[in-house]
């Protein structure tokens, strides 16, 4: 293990030095199913019209209009309301470290339910801010009455919920919700990340709750290279958040990929119908493997929980597959691994190296 000069670990955060980095497994050699991608490329004759259209974009102009263009194609895509606005990040990530900024007052606490998506607490650690984590029931949904007795207790500044949510990929009661965006005293984030696979969304919720963001990722679209992320919101509170982005945050080149697909969607839509279809059948064979439980989905992954997750990992690894082992995230995941949907020739080769462990 190296060690820090003290000359240089007295100038660095102690909680940074002790904080575990945000891993990426190596995937070189395998069946890539481990982070919720989109696994179809473009067919050919618009990868070629894409890669033209990219040789002639302005590298040598930092990014302005076609940024603008950018923004105003997402509220379209989305159904933006009037008076509401939309900011870019450099994927989702960036648009949650920016509202941790935008929301550091004296004291301020970020609340979220458990397991979640794990930059909601990186972000308000090194933010300086508290986070709290509220754990979901056994079978993953929302807890309603612990979520708002954590809300009464710790009046936070910007409670997150994902829908569906990660790793478990469910969606909640809209009636929790509904309750729990009537008693948040700051912003409630309504995190989409898996919206194209879901049967629901929130962007009604931004007509009736001035403090209600939805929040959205190309990566999921099927860009997750792009790194596009958005936040829409009323105009005025997506104002505020907007000035701690740094500018120019979304390069040209993104921006122009993030366009063209959009001018596109309609191939995107026909690849996240292939996905949900997907899903289901591996939900159907999952279902009938002994000690093998899935649990119900809505984006493009699936939680399992199977008898020993280390040995199923490895396995599925030495069969070529590899899946996200996530039991040791929280308690509430024991044995549990998270399944990305695939092709349907991937997904056949992953069911295949799954029962070879019955």
């Amino acid at each position: 293990m190296n060690t820090l000069p003290d000359r240089i670990a007295r100038v660095l955060r102690q909680d940074v030095q002790s904080m575990h980095a945000y891993a990426v497994q190596p995937s070189a050699g395998f069946i890539k199913l481990d982070a919720m991608e989109n696994p179809f490329a473009l067919p050919a004759h618009l990868q070629q019209a894409l890669g033209e259209r990219l040789g002639r974009v302005a590298m040598h102009r930092y990014p302005a209009g076609r940024v603008d263009e950018l923004k105003a194609a997402l509220a379209r895509h989305a159904g933006l309301p009037e008076d509401c606005a939309l900011m870019l990040g450099n994927g989702s990530d960036e648009l949650i470290s920016l509202l941790a900024m935008a929301c550091d007052v004296p004291g301020a606490t970020l609340l979220a339910p458990l397991p979640g998506f794990v930059m909601y607490a990186m972000s308000a650690q090194l933010q300086g801010l508290r986070f709290v984590g509220v754990p979901l029931t056994a079978d993953f949904e929302l807890d309603e009455a612990a979520m708002l007795a954590a809300i009464e207790q710790h009046q936070p500044a910007i409670v997150y919920l994902a829908y569906p949510n990660n790793p478990t990929g469910n969606l909640w009661s809209d009636e929790s919700i509904e309750r729990i965006i009537q008693a948040a005293p700051g912003l409630v984030v309504m995190d989409e990340a898996y919206q194209p696979f879901a049967s629901r969304d929130s962007m009604a919720r931004l007509a009736r709750w001035p403090q209600v963001l939805v929040m959205r990722t190309m990566s999921k679209f099927g860009l997750a290279g792009v790194r596009i992320g958005y936040m829409m919101g009323r105009r005025e509170l997506i104002e505020q958040v907007d000035k701690v982005r740094p500018p120019y945050n979304i390069s040209v080149l993104n921006a122009e990929a993030a366009l063209f697909a959009l001018e596109h969607a309609d191939e995107y839509a026909r690849q996240a119908g292939v996905i949900r279809a997907e899903r289901q059948r591996l939900m159907a064979a999952l279902s009938d493997m002994p000690g093998v439980r899935p649990f119900p989905s809505e984006a493009n992954m699936i939680l399992v929980r199977v008898p020993d997750a280390g040995a199923w990992f490895a396995r599925l690894k030495q069969h070529g597959v590899l899946v996200k082992n996530v039991s040791a995230l929280h308690p509430l995941l024991h044995n549990c691994l998270r399944l990305t949907v695939g092709t349907p020739e991937e997904n056949t080769q992953m069911l295949q190296a799954l029962k070879a462990n019955l």
